[in-house]
C-alpha cells in the first residue's frame, strides 16, 4: 500500500481499523485562543531558537497575503483525503463540512512567520532519524514531543515545554494544514507540512488522522523512513536564510486581523522587545524597543484612559516596568525559596489590579490575579532568574497562558504547586497592602458626628437589624429592644416590689450598658488580664459604606470603664439564631486598616482584637478599610476589653 501512495505528496500511516472519530482536541484548544495562541507559540518557538551566544534581537517577520491555490504544495492530496472524512457526530460533521466549503476557493489566504538569526533545525537529510540531535525529525514527525537543548541553561529559558505548541498553526487553518520551510547552517533548504484531519478511509485502507508533508523510503520488508522534500516551491515557501520559516494556507478569517496580531506580539512580549531581544515587522509595519510606545501608547490599539484598564493592561505594564521601582520578593512552595523581583506600581486610578508573570525568554505567562485583590488599584510585572524560570515553566499549561497544578500528576508536586501559586498571592499582598497604607495616610481627626446622626436618624431601623445582638450571662443571646422591657425584667421588677417593705414603688435601677463577662476560658486567653465586658447594642451605632465601615461606641452611660483612657475592642461572629462562634472572625482578612477616629492613627490588632483604641469623652470611634472579600452581613458581638 506504501509503494501505491509513493506519488502523493502528503504521507498518511495507514492502520487496521478506524477507532477513532474525533479531531484532537488541543486543536479545539488553540481555535479558542484565536491569533493571540498562534502568534505566541510562532514567536515563541523563534525566540528558544535564538543563536546561541547572540546577543542582538530576534527578527520574525510575519506577512500576510493571498496565494493562489495550484502553488500550494500538494494541496490536490489533501483535498482528496477531506472529501473522504465521515463524521460520526455532530461536531465532527461540522468541521468536516466547514472544510469542504473551502476547497473550492482558487485564492486562499494565508500567513507566514519567518525568523531571522536562529539556528533552524538540524538533521533534516537524516529524516525520520529518532535521534535528539537532529531537532527536523523531532519538529516534523512527532507529536507531544518536546526537544531538549543540551546546554541546560539555554533549555530552561526556552518556552515550549509540553511539545504541542505546534498545533496552534493547524488550529488556525480551515483545513488544519501548515507547512515550515527550514534553512540549516549548511544552507540546505527544506519544505515540510502537517495535516490534522480524523482516521479515515481512502481507497479502501483505514488512516491515522496526521498527515505529513514528507516523501518517503520503502525498504524490502516494507518498512518505511521518512525524508523532507528539496524546498524548490514558490516563492510564499521559500526559506533562503538560516532559520525557520511557518506558512498557513486557508488562514481562518478570524485570525485575519494586522491589529490583533500587533496587539498579541505587545501583548505577549513587550519585555523582550524593550530589551532588544525581539523584533517583529508585521507586513509593513515594525514592533521594537524604539517603535513599541508608539502601537501601545495609540487609542487605535490599545484605551489609553487609566480608569477604563479593565480588560487589557499591556499599557500599563509597559509604564510599570519601565518607570517603577522593583523590589525582591521570596516565594516558597514548601520545598525550596524562588527569588523575584517585582516592578510594582500603586495608583488610585487603576481598576483591575493585575500581575504580569514574564519568562527570562521575555514571554509572559498571564495576567495573574492575586487572591483578594483582582479590584486593589496596582500594577506589577515580576520575572525572576534561571532557577525561577525553570520552576515557572514546569507549572505552565500547555499553551503557556496560565501558571496551573492540573497537569501534575504526582501528588507531592501538585501539593507543591498549589503552595506555591497561593504564596505567590500572599507575597505580592503583602507588597499591595504596604502601598495603600503609604498611599492613605490619615489628615488627623475626623469628626463624624454630624453624619453618624444623620444615618441614624434616617436610617434607624436599618441600624438596628445590623448591629450586634446583645449579649448576657450564661452564653444566652438575646435581641432586645430600647423602648420596651423584657418579660424577665418585669418577673425581676415584681419580685423586688415584694421584697421591699415599703409599698411604695420604688424607681427601677439604671442598668450599665456594659455587662461584665469574663469567664474561666477568656481568663486563660487574656494574656494582659484585662477585664471584659459585652456591649449592649443601644451603645453600638455601625455604618457600612461602599468601602468602608464606620463604628461608634458610646460608653457615657456606663461607669464600668472609669476614667479609662483606651480599651481593646475583640469582634466575635453570631448568627441569626444567636449562636456565637468564637475566634472565627480574622481582621486580617476583612479589613485593610483599621483608623482611630480620635487619635487619627492606624490601630494595630490581633486576630479578633482591635488594640489600643482611644475613649475620647466616653466616645470611642473607628473607620475600617474593607477588603473585597468581607462579608457585609455579618452580625457581631463586641467585648470591650480595660
Amino acid at each position: 500500500m506504501l509503494h501505491t501512495l509513493r506519488n502523493n505528496k502528503w504521507k498518511f500511516s495507514p492502520i487496521p481499523n478506524i477507532e477513532e472519530s474525533n479531531f484532537n482536541k488541543t486543536l479545539e484548544r488553540f481555535y479558542n485562543m484565536g491569533v493571540v495562541g498562534l502568534v505566541r507559540e510562532n514567536i515563541q518557538n523563534s525566540l528558544d531558537g535564538r543563536l546561541v551566544n547572540y546577543d542582538g534581537p530576534v527578527v520574525v517577520k510575519v506577512k500576510t497575503g493571498s496565494i493562489k491555490k495550484k502553488y500550494i504544495p500538494g494541496i490536490d492530496d489533501v483535498e482528496e483525503r477531506i472529501m473522504s472524512l465521515e463524521g460520526r457526530n455532530s461536531y465532527t460533521n461540522e468541521t468536516i463540512n466547514h472544510m469542504k466549503n473551502k476547497i473550492n476557493q482558487e485564492k486562499v489566504r494565508y500567513i507566514s512567520f519567518e525568523d531571522i538569526n536562529t539556528r533552524g533545525l538540524t538533521g533534516a537529510r537524516n529524516g525520520q532519524s529518532n535521534s535528539k540531535k537532529d531537532t527536523w525529525g523531532i519538529y516534523a514527525y512527532n507529536k507531544g514531543v518536546h526537544f531538549e537543548e543540551e546546554n541546560s541553561q539555554i533549555e530552561v529559558s526556552r518556552g515550549g515545554s509540553h511539545g504541542v505548541g505546534k498545533i496552534a498553526s493547524n488550529a488556525a487553518s480551515d483545513l488544519h494544514v501548515m507547512y515550515f520551510a527550514n534553512c540549516d547552517e549548511n544552507g540546505d533548504q527544506h519544505l515540510g507540512g502537517t495535516v490534522q484531519l480524523i482516521e479515515h478511509l481512502y481507497k479502501g485502507q483505514a488512516y491515522r488522522s496526521s498527515g505529513y508533508f514528507t516523501d518517503i523510503e520503502v525498504y524490502d520488508d516494507n518498512k518505511s523512513k521518512f525524508y523532507p522534500y528539496e524546498n524548490t516551491f514558490h516563492d510564499v515557501f521559500k526559506k533562503d536564510t538560516r532559520g525557520l520559516k511557518i506558512i498557513i494556507p486557508y488562514f481562518r478569517s478570524g485570525y485575519d486581523d494586522e491589529t490583533a496580531i500587533i496587539k498579541s506580539i505587545c501583548d505577549s512580549f513587550f519585555v523582550s522587545i524593550l530589551n532588544n531581544k525581539l523584533e517583529v515587522h508585521i507586513n509593513e509595519k515594525e514592533v521594537n524597543k524604539e517603535t513599541i510606545l508608539d502601537y501601545v501608547k495609540d487609542q487605535d490599539y490599545y484605551i489609553q484612559e487609566i480608569a477604563d484598564a479593565k480588560k487589557e493592561f499591556t499599557p500599563l505594564y509597559l509604564d510599570t516596568y519601565l518607570d517603577a521601582p522593583s523590589q525582591g520578593i521570596t516565594v516558597s512552595n514548601g520545598s525550596e525559596e524562588f527569588q523575584f523581583q517585582l516592578y510594582f506600581r500603586f495608583d488610585e486610578r487603576i481598576p483591575k489590579g493585575r500581575v504580569a508573570i514574564v519568562r527570562t525568554i521575555g514571554m509572559k505567562i498571564e495576567d495573574f490575579k492575586v487572591q483578594g485583590s483582582a479590584t486593589k488599584p496596582f500594577n506589577a510585572v515580576l520575572i525572576g532568574g534561571p532557577k525561577e524560570d525553570a520552576y515557572l515553566k514546569s507549572l505552565e499549561n500547555e499553551s503557556h497562558t496560565k501558571l496551573s497544578k492540573d497537569h501534575f500528576n504526582d501528588a507531592s508536586l501538585k501539593r507543591r504547586a498549589t503552595r506555591f501559586i497561593n504564596n505567590l498571592s500572599k507575597e505580592i499582598s503583602k507588597v499591595i497592602e504596604n502601598a495603600i497604607k503609604e498611599n492613605n495616610p490619615t489628615d488627623g481627626i475626623m469628626d463624624t458626628q454630624d453624619l453618624l446622626y444623620v444615618v441614624e436618624t434616617q436610617f434607624k431601623k436599618d441600624l438596628e437589624k445590623s448591629i450586634g445582638t446583645v449579649k448576657v450571662n450564661q452564653g444566652k443571646s438575646l435581641v432586645k429592644s430600647t423602648t420596651a422591657p423584657s418579660k424577665k425584667e418585669k418577673r425581676k421588677e415584681k419580685d423586688k416590689e415584694g421584697r421591699e417593705e415599703s409599698k411604695e414603688k420604688k424607681k427601677p435601677k439604671k442598668r450599665d450598658p456594659l455587662k461584665w463577662q469574663k469567664s474561666e476560658e477568656e481568663k486563660e486567653n487574656n494574656e494582659e488580664g484585662k477585664e471584659r465586658y459585652s456591649a449592649h447594642p443601644e451603645m453600638v451605632e455601625r455604618i457600612i459604606l461602599t468601602e468602608k465601615e464606620m463604628i461608634k461606641f458610646d460608653f457615657t452611660k456606663s461607669e464600668k470603664l472609669g476614667d479609662a483612657k483606651n480599651c481593646d475592642i475583640a469582634l466575635s461572629l453570631i448568627d441569626g439564631m444567636g449562636v456565637e462562634y468564637k475566634d472565627e472572625f480574622k481582621i486580617q482578612n476583612n479589613y485593610i486598616n483599621i483608623i482611630d477616629v480620635n487619635s487619627g492613627g492606624s490601630c494595630s490588632y490581633r486576630k479578633n482584637v482591635i488594640k489600643g483604641v482611644q475613649i475620647n469623652n466616653g466616645v470611642a470611634q473607628l473607620n475600617l478599610k474593607l477588603r473585597d472579600t468581607f462579608n457585609r452581613s455579618l452580625k457581631f458581638v463586641y467585648y470591650v476589653e480595660v
